[in-house]
C-alpha cells in the first residue's frame, strides 16, 4: 500500500511552494499534464503559468512527463510554460522517469513527481525512488474513460492516506 501513497498530498499544483521544495531538497518537478496542469478541455490557467514562472525563477527545473500520445497537446502546454516535455511516457513504468532524470542529470532523491493519478504518477514516482506529490484533479466531473474507472479506487486510497496522516500527526 505504501507504494501507492504520495509523500505529500495537496489540492492543486500551485500549492507547491519553494519552501516545501527546499525542505525536501527538490531541484526538479516532473509534471503530469491532463487534469494536473490542464483540464479536459485543454485549458491552462493563468495561475499555473504564473506558478511555473515563479518556480523557474527560484531555480526549480520543470519537466512535463505525460502518458498521452497527443504530442501536440503536450507541446502546446510545454511551450506556454517554457519547459521541456516527453509524451507517451507509459507511466508507471520507470522508463519515462529515468529518461527525464538522464536528460536533466538530477538524482532521483532531488526530483519530485507531481500528478493527479495514484496508479500512474505516484506509483511510477515511488518506484523510481522520487519524492511524490499527489494533487486533486483540476476537474473531477470530466475525465477520460481510461482514467475515470480508476477514480473510485484512488479515492479510497486517498481516504486511507488522509486517515493515516491524521493518526501519525495526532490530528483528530
Amino acid at each position: 500500500m505504501k507504494k501507492l501513497y504520495p509523500n505529500l498530498y495537496l489540492k492543486k499544483v500551485e500549492d507547491i511552494t519553494i519552501e516545501t521544495l527546499i525542505k525536501n531538497k527538490i531541484k526538479l518537478l516532473i509534471l503530469d499534464v491532463d487534469n494536473t496542469l490542464i483540464d479536459y478541455y485543454k485549458n491552462l490557467s493563468e495561475n499555473v503559468i504564473t506558478w511555473a514562472k515563479e518556480m523557474r525563477g527560484q531555480g526549480i527545473k520543470l519537466y512535463i512527463l505525460s502518458n498521452t500520445n497527443d504530442e501536440n497537446k503536450v507541446k502546446q502546454v510545454a511551450e506556454k510554460l517554457k519547459i521541456q516535455y516527453k509524451h507517451f511516457a507509459m507511466k508507471p513504468l520507470k522508463k519515462g522517469f529515468k529518461y527525464v532524470q538522464k536528460q536533466t542529470n538530477i538524482k532521483p532523491e532531488n526530483i519530485a513527481v507531481v500528478g493527479d493519478q495514484i496508479f500512474t504518477d505516484i506509483l511510477g514516482g515511488n518506484r523510481s525512488k522520487m519524492f511524490t506529490i499527489l494533487v486533486d484533479p483540476i476537474d473531477d466531473k470530466k475525465d477520460y474513460w481510461y482514467t475515470a474507472w480508476k477514480r473510485p479506487i484512488e479515492n479510497k486510497i486517498k481516504k486511507n492516506y488522509k486517515s493515516e496522516e491524521r493518526k501519525n500527526n495526532n490530528v483528530y
